[in-house]
């Protein structure tokens, strides 16, 4: 087995295993915790000028070298340092990952501007779901210049070392969707929602490294699919484990059927 296609399976097991985090709301002051307002905000990840300017460099490059150190010794020449100049970023081919995923995430904020705006009518009267949907396959699609890539990044990323800060970005991503698409409950089912759509969303995303259709329109249906049985399993799913494991089982007995070995 492969480490990406192990990443696809450990992802959905870690999920499983592990506790899920307080649950916040966001207000004009940030974030909170579900149970307690004195949880603290959220840290963003900020890079100094020479990271962003060789961080940025470094990603058009990526196509053709992948997310690797060729890649940022490129990015520094680029950028007007000495090749020797990526070693400032400690975590290496992971650094330029997580910026890929940190920036493809802060994208969706304007994409939401343009997509809900106040002018769209149309999109003003979708429902929540069909927002989270429409964002999702958002995020999905910044995949698409790198997608030949990325299992290459999954298989970084499925290295202990890196896998709690992947796992964090997935858990903010699938937050600031439902947060983006209106969603303002503070109940339990805010667990559920944010850790179904994390699992859906992974098992999306891996399935896109397949998926050679026009406009990757089997994984825009796949996403549709695991989507709408979550939503029709919600009136009878009791608990956020099992809810959890009906959707990581779902992606994963689908993605068997692709042809991957998980």
């Amino acid at each position: 087995m492969s480490p990406s296609r192990r990443f696809g399976t450990s992802l959905a097991s870690q999920l499983l295993r592990t506790p899920l985090p307080p649950s916040t709301t966001r207000t004009a002051f940030g974030r909170h915790c579900y149970h307690s307002y004195d949880h603290p905000p959220a840290v963003a990840v900020s890079y100094g000028s020479t990271e962003q300017a060789i961080l940025s460099a470094a990603y058009t490059h990526v196509p053709q070298h992948g997310f690797s150190q060729r890649a940022l010794a490129l990015g520094a020449e680029d950028a007007g340092y000495p090749t020797i100049s990526a070693s400032v970023l400690p975590d290496g081919a992971f650094s330029l990952i997580r910026y890929h995923l940190v920036t493809r995430r802060e994208e969706l904020s304007g994409k939401t501007k343009t997509i809900f705006g106040e002018k769209n009518l149309g999109a003003q009267q979708l429902s929540t779901a069909a927002r989270v949907e429409q964002l999702t396959w958002e995020r999905l699609l910044g995949n698409k210049d790198v997608v030949h890539r990325w299992q290459e990044a999954l298989a970084i990323m499925a290295q202990p070392s890196y896998m709690p800060s992947s796992l964090k970005e997935l858990s903010l991503l699938a937050d600031d969707i439902w947060f983006l698409a209106g969603d303002t409950s503070v109940d339990p089912s805010w667990y559920t929602k944010r850790a179904s759509l994390a699992t859906i969303y992974a098992s999306s995303e891996l399935f896109m490294t397949t998926d050679k259709s026009e406009g990757f329109f089997e994984t825009r249906d796949f996403l549709r699919r695991r989507l709408e049985e979550v939503k029709q399993m919600g009136s009878v799913v009791g608990s956020v484990s099992q809810w959890l494991g009906f959707t990581a089982n779902a992606g994963i007995n689908v993605l068997r059927n692709k042809g991957l070995r998980i």
